[in-house]
């Protein structure tokens, strides 16, 4: 049983280390559903930490299908996060109509090795999930990460488990969209997943005390002081009870 965190900075990489995730997923720009961080921080949190840290390989916010510069783009970026020590990358490329890109990932899943490869939630955009299934395995990708095409991990849930079922061992599976420890007894015992992924930053007040009031960086609406973090303790609440679940799983039935 493996918890995966989503974390945007080396603050995050460490508090989720500390609450005991087993693996992270590095990104920037969370707000986009993450694009490449910078190698900067990749370097950093690589050094900081002693788990698996894997690095999301997305050129851009918006959707999957990239151009040949894109596309290019994407292997370096996957050759900066290997000198870096990255021990994966998460990646998901599309065709126009929405199904799995199969020779450009191969692609891409080849010039990652040896590090593991994940293939995003792309794969939730597609419009036949089964079949994009099989086309990620073809491609040779190590797992999936997916919420079974839906907003949630919990309102997909059966297709997840469809897809565990059909996978058979052969490509993992790895639950995600707001998984929380009140419902992530509910997603293993269900889908017989043993891979969990959560985003679990929550905002904290910015210590600065001037804000120039007519003047914004972002898009309306959006404010340019929030900051927001994983906490440790949200993290060791998230694992115990994914541990509770493994615990259950190993206790032999009495007749």
């Amino acid at each position: 049983m493996v918890l995966e965190i989503c974390v945007d900075s080396l603050e995050s990489a460490r508090a989720a280390q500390s609450g005991g995730a087993q693996r992270i997923e590095l990104c920037s720009s969370l707000i986009e559903g993450g694009v490449t961080p910078s190698s900067g921080l990749i370097g950093a949190v690589r050094d900081s930490l002693s788990i698996p840290v894997f690095v999301i390989m997305r050129p851009r916010g918006g959707d999957f299908s990239y151009s040949a510069q894109e596309f290019a783009v994407m292997k370096r970026d996957i050759a900066t996060a290997k000198s870096y020590g990255a021990n994966g990358v998460a990646l998901g490329v599309l065709l126009e109509d929405g199904r799995v890109d199969i020779e450009r990932t191969r692609e891409l899943v080849e010039l990652a090795r040896p590090m593991e490869v994940t293939f995003h939630r792309a794969i939730d955009w597609a419009p036949q999930m089964e079949e994009a299934l099989e086309q990620v395995m073809d491609a040779g990708a190590d797992r999936i990460l997916t919420s079974g095409g839906a907003q949630t991990a919990m309102q997909g849930m059966h297709r997840i488990a469809r897809m565990v079922a059909k996978a058979d061992g052969r490509i993992g599976i790895m639950v995600c969209g707001t998984v929380r420890k009140k419902n992530i007894a509910e997603l293993a015992i269900k889908t017989n997943a043993s891979e969990f992924h959560a985003s679990l930053r929550k905002p904290r007040k910015s210590p600065v005390t001037y804000r120039n009031q007519v003047l914004s960086l972002s898009e309306p609406g959006v404010d340019d002081f929030a900051l927001y973090a994983v906490a440790a303790e949200d993290v060791r609440g998230l694992r115990d009870a994914l541990e509770a679940v493994k615990e259950a799983r190993q206790i032999p039935h009495v007749l």
